[in-house]
């Protein structure tokens, strides 16, 4: 069991690098937020199906269990939309930075979903992270009137990429722990191929009554096609079932701690591929080390437990 936790703990990190990636990917694709998580859903739900079909995996589950996982579909729908939103309307070190807040909230989530005593350490790391969250944010305003100053003046975008950020990061929680409930008892694969179908159908016919399907719409140039394959398949496909198995060795709360690399990951990876637009200084590095010793600590605490 031990033994599980950790090659568990360590293939999560695997999967937030990955995850990280994705930013990059939302910025490199030129579609708009809604189109692009309709396609990376569309083209995920058809690689699972292909992994279901191989495998030779049932399918069939109850009724009432196919409903709420449809329904999650939509809260993981809604998580992207808002995510790849944020990116699009500020940038990547301000949304990547924001969804550190996944673990406060799944904190405060999954005491009430499980009916279980809110455990205080819980809620001391998840404040620790959002300090950490503070000097990441901070890193972004590189000039001297001020980090409140520069997101509420310089623009609104900056503002509305926070919140939406921030809405991600709620939706990212409550998915988590919806997540580490129904799989106890039904096959990963299974679940990440119900929750991505049940998106695309929210999605479908959110478009469809918006009136947004046209020729325009399906005509994808080389390069978008290319990236969002990547982002369907590794980044999505793989990810969300790997990552959904994961959680029957560890907590939804350290999931999302685990999670918070992903600012880092996705930062580092945003500087190599727009070094122009992303930039760092000490403050990130300061903001980075809090949430790295978090995320040690807690998986060594946990491990330990």
């Amino acid at each position: 069991m031990q033994s599980d936790k950790l090659k568990s703990y360590l293939h999560l990190h695997v999967i937030v690098f990955i995850w990280g990636f994705t930013a990059v990917l939302g910025k490199l694709i030129s579609l708009d937020a809604l189109p692009l998580v309709w396609y990376r859903m569309l083209f995920a739900v058809g690689f699972i199906y292909i992994f279901i079909r191989i495998k030779k995996l049932p399918v069939q589950i109850s009724k009432k269990d196919s409903i709420r996982l449809l329904i999650a579909g939509l809260i993981i729908a809604l998580h992207w939309f808002t995510f790849f939103k944020a990116i699009k309307v500020s940038n990547i070190s301000i949304t990547l930075a924001c969804l550190s807040t996944g673990a406060f909230f799944t904190s405060l989530i999954e005491p009430i979903f499980f009916r279980k005593k809110i455990i205080w350490t819980d809620i001391f790391f998840g404040i620790i992270v959002i300090i950490g969250l503070y000097f990441i944010a901070k890193s972004i305003n590189t000039d001297k009137i001020g980090l409140l100053h520069s997101l509420l003046f310089r623009g609104n975008k900056y503002l509305f990429g926070i919140i939406l950020a921030l809405i991600s990061a709620f939706l990212s929680a409550s998915f988590a722990v919806i997540n580490s409930y129904f799989v106890q008892k039904i096959n990963p694969t299974i679940i990440s191929y119900y929750e991505l179908s049940g998106g695309v159908l929210f999605l479908t016919i959110l478009l469809l009554f918006s009136g947004s399907f046209s020729a325009k719409f399906f005509q994808l140039s080389a390069s978008d096609f290319g990236y969002l394959l990547i982002l369907s398949s590794v980044c999505t496909a793989y990810a969300f079932i790997a990552s959904t198995a994961v959680m029957k060795f560890l907590s939804p709360y350290t999931v999302m701690l685990t999670i918070n690399l992903e600012p880092i990951y996705g930062i580092i990876l945003a500087i190599l591929f727009f070094e122009g637009e992303e930039k760092m200084n000490n403050s990130f590095y300061i903001g980075a080390l809090i949430i790295l010793i978090t995320v040690v600590v807690n998986g060594l605490l946990k491990f330990k437990k």
